[in-house]
């Protein structure tokens, strides 16, 4: 079966706020421009995950009437509170000697799900064509070797490749250019990558894993607004990571943990990190009483300026998080994934009104070297590159960089080693003795997956793809103790051994995967690869 075509002046892949800001902003500047968003998601919003804490400063310039439209951005910052965990203690950092990145006045709390599907809604009145559950799968190039749009994945094809009586193959979205807002560790992201070197001087991307559970608290413990970050335990000094409470409105609380997966020990298991957390005394007390809503979890680029890639190449570009656009230093990337996409969007137009295709949008990173956002990534640059090197001494030489010199110290710290680099062999490493869950603060990993709704069809082929189906016995677990068990925040990734213990094999269970993208990340040898299943599969999260 031939694959239809459509064509469109712009297709951007991803529905996320880079790719509906993108969408958005071309309207604004011409009602006649064609846009088309893929969203390989159920639903526009079905796949969003983030904390947030939202910066307003894109949403401002976006849509300046945003409240006077009903955004759901309604519940202002009201206290900020940074704790210093030990195992059974906690100290206040007060409010003055914290840096201005970790203050959030004039910031809401939000769900950016449901802020998403808000400008979903905005893009569409404004007649921007959406495909919720189409799953951009291959790029498309043109004579010249430039981007000329994308197609989407066959439907309806069994796990052995073979066409089912539903198949239908992909539709092709031809674009006189292409945006590609797939978010952190993008499938296609990445080809454009090497087939571009779009890399080629940039530092290696460092990660982290967010891991992230709804409440709905106790009548008497919510207190709108009310916004806490911890560092330290449950992690040693050495790890980078920490956490985030957010009260949101509804009697409903955020709560969630972020880990840097440059961690060396391949023993540690990020969601486990998350389920001991909850139950310090200086964070249980919120939680006990209440119930747990939701699950999910999701992969952050962390690296920030120096791993920016070039994301312009001929024909297309590279929006939002899936450059790395994402401030560490705030844990937040919403409004820098908003003010990418109007950016991108910006040169599109002007390359569109003079007649131009194809080409690469030079004005666009010129653009963003001018813009404010470029100037608080710079303010923030060696914020990752210090907390790497400990707690304790990353903690006082941040601060210095942004107390002594507001952030424009006359030195730039790079990222010398990619996450997959890191780990340690397990004859070096120390286990860890993680405590069974409680049904009730804490919870095993697939009885929390279900409180994600991940669904995937399942007779698809597998989208969790090895390079070399014996490594991951014969190098993997034999050197590292298989840690593809442990950081995967889903279960997807199982040792399977025979009664006896012997014939050991990993079983991968993919239609448990939320999408976090984890483990193309940070698998030892890099043997995993990632690839997006048919389109509406993965997790259906309701207002993360």
């Amino acid at each position: 079966m031939q694959r239809e075509s459509m064509q469109y002046d712009v297709v951007i892949v991803g529905g996320g706020p880079a790719g509906l800001s993108a969408a958005i902003r071309l309207k604004q500047l011409s009602s006649e421009t064609s846009v088309c968003v893929l969203e390989k998601g159920s639903e526009i919003g079905a796949h969003i995950l983030s904390g947030a804490v939202m910066d307003p400063r894109g949403l401002d310039e976006l849509i300046p009437d945003w409240k006077q439209q009903r955004a759901p951005v309604t519940v202002p910052v009201a206290e900020d509170r940074f704790l210093f965990l030990t195992e059974n203690g906690a100290k206040r950092t007060p409010n003055w000697m914290l840096p201005g990145c970790f203050r959030n006045h004039g910031n809401y709390v939000i769900s950016l799900g449901s802020l998403t599907r808000w400008l979903g809604q905005q893009a569409e009145v404004a007649g921007v064509e959406i495909f919720p559950g189409f799953a951009a799968a291959e790029i498309l190039f043109d004579d010249q070797g430039a981007v000329r749009g994308v197609a989407t994945g066959d439907m309806g094809v069994d796990r052995k490749g073979g066409r089912t009586d539903a198949y239908q193959p992909g539709v092709e979205l031809h674009g006189k250019y292409t945006f590609f807002a797939e978010g952190c560790r993008g499938h296609l992201g990445r080809q454009l990558e090497e087939k571009f070197d779009l890399r080629k001087e940039a530092d290696p991307q460092v990660y982290g894993i967010g891991l992230k559970e709804l409440w709905d608290l106790k009548p008497g413990k919510h207190q709108p607004g009310l916004v806490v970050h911890t560092a330290g335990w449950p992690l040693d000094s050495s790890t980078y990571g920490g956490s985030f409470l957010y009260h949101l409105e509804n009697h409903q609380a955020a709560v969630g943990f972020v880990v840097g997966l440059a961690y060396r020990n391949p023993y540690l298991s990020p969601y486990e990190e998350f389920q001991r957390y909850k139950t310090h005394p200086a964070i249980r007390g919120f939680l006990e009483g209440g119930k747990r809503v939701a699950y999910g979890a999701r992969a952050i680029s962390a690296g920030g300026l120096q791993s920016l890639p070039r994301f312009v190449f001929p024909g297309g570009c590279l929006i939002g998080d899936e450059a790395g656009f994402l401030n560490a230093s705030r844990i937040k990337g919403s409004h820098a994934a908003i003010k990418t996409g109007m950016l991108a969007a910006e040169a599109a137009h002007a390359a569109l009104a003079a007649g131009r295709s194809g080409d690469a949008l030079e004005s666009y990173p010129d653009a963003f070297r001018g813009s404010w956002l470029f100037d608080e990534l710079w303010r923030a640059r060696n914020f990752k590159p210090w907390m790497a090197k400990g707690l304790y001494t990353g903690s006082v030489m941040f601060g210095i960089d942004q107390i002594v010199f507001g952030g424009k110290a006359p030195w730039t710290l790079r990222h010398r080693h990619a996450d997959h680099d890191t780990l340690v062999r397990k004859s070096d490493a120390r286990p860890i003795a993680y405590p069974k869950a409680d049904g009730v603060l804490t919870f095993d990993r697939l009885t929390n997956l279900a409180f994600s709704n991940t669904n995937h069809a399942e007779d698809q082929p597998v989208h969790l793809t090895l390079k070399n189906a014996s490594v991951p016995i014969d190098v993997n677990l034999a050197l590292y103790d298989a840690p593809e068990q442990r950081y995967c925040p889903a279960g997807v990734y199982e040792i399977v051994r025979e009664a006896d213990g012997g014939n050991p094999r990993l079983q991968i269970n993919a239609q448990n995967c939320v999408h976090c993208k984890t483990c193309d990340i940070k698998d030892p040898t890099q043997n995993i690869v990632w690839v997006v299943p048919e389109g509406g599969g993965g997790p259906n999260y309701p207002n993360m």
